[in-house]
Parts: C-alpha cells; sequence; structure tokens
C-alpha cells in the first residue's frame, strides 16, 4: 500500500482548524504537521494495517489478470506467423479486450481502494479536527497551518506557534499544560 501515507490522507485542514499557546502575546496563527499528528493518533496504525491487508488482495487479482494477459500476449507472439490473418485478427481482438477489461477493473479497483481507505480515515480525521479545532478555540487563535503540506508556501516558522505535540498529547488521552 505506498499509497497510503498521511500527506495523502486528504487532510482538509489547510487553514483555521488549529491553534497555538501564545494567545498572550497577540499571535493569532500555530501550525500543526498532521502527518505527525496522524500517526499518532490512536487507530491510525490498526486503520493502515486494515488497507494494507485488503490492497494485497485487490493486488493480487490485479496481478492474476496480468500474469494471464502477458500469457496469452507471449502465446500469439510465438504464434502469429503461423496463423491466418483472420485468425491473428482474432487473436488481437481477443487481446485488446482482455486488456480492456485489465484496465477497467484496475480503475474499478482504485476506486474501491480510495473509498476504503477514505472510510478507514475520516474517523481519524474528524477526531484530529475536533482536537485542532478545540485548541484553536481554547487559545484564540484565527488561523492554523499544516506544515506537512508544502502548499501551504509556509517555509519557516517558530517553533512555540507548533502545536503537533499538544495535538497528539490530547488525541492520546492526556491533557497537556497550555
Amino acid at each position: 500500500m505506498a499509497r497510503w501515507a498521511p500527506a495523502v490522507l486528504g487532510l482538509v485542514l489547510v487553514a483555521g482548524v488549529a491553534g497555538n499557546t501564545s494567545a498572550q502575546q497577540g499571535q493569532s496563527i500555530a501550525v500543526v504537521n498532521l502527518s505527525i499528528v496522524m500517526e499518532q493518533t490512536p487507530g491510525y496504525e490498526e486503520a493502515r494495517n486494515t488497507y494494507q491487508q485488503e490492497m494485497e488482495g485487490f493486488q493480487q487479482e490485479v496481478e492474476r489478470m496480468r500474469v494471464e494477459y502477458d500469457s496469452i500476449v507471449r502465446a500469439y507472439d510465438q504464434q502469429q506467423v503461423m496463423l491466418s490473418p483472420t485468425a491473428r485478427e482474432e487473436k488481437l481482438t481477443e487481446i485488446r479486450q482482455l486488456e480492456q477489461r485489465l484496465t477497467q477493473r484496475g480503475q474499478e479497483l482504485q476506486i474501491r481502494a480510495q473509498a476504503r481507505e477514505r472510510e478507514l480515515v475520516a474517523p481519524l480525521e474528524e477526531r484530529v479536527r475536533a482536537v485542532v479545532e478545540g485548541l484553536r478555540a481554547e487559545r484564540n487563535i484565527a488561523v492554523v497551518f499544516d506544515v506537512s503540506q508544502p502548499t501551504t508556501g509556509i517555509v519557516a516558522a517558530d517553533r512555540t506557534l507548533d502545536l503537533t505535540a499538544t495535538v497528539v498529547q490530547r488525541l492520546q488521552g492526556g491533557q497537556p499544560q497550555q
């Protein structure tokens, strides 16, 4: 399951979802590394393992189809010289149809895999969102940026603005000091 990665989880926590400690200093922004948070969220490892196990089944199905396809193509390559033009065209049609079925099934499995990933990840994301939003409100922070996403435009930030450890502690059941 190479696709499973926190950065690919599609967390829609771009801005305004979390907060930091420095309300006294008049700061109204904070950062959080959602990749780290997700990896340390209770239930993440189980969800990832479940996804990986289910994807193995999908991959095995696609591999079986690929082996069948390769076998038919090899047989055609070896026999094409001896085949009549009509038989050659029939074999090529069979190969094209199998290739289309393989492509279609691969796309179907990809869609199912994405849906399953969302199903497994959505409850975790909701928990993370709730904790981050709670911290944001509690500390009167206007905007929280996810620094794990390269598209945030954040190149550097004051480490005191980072809520990652606080979010992780709250998700794991501990209520850290403010």
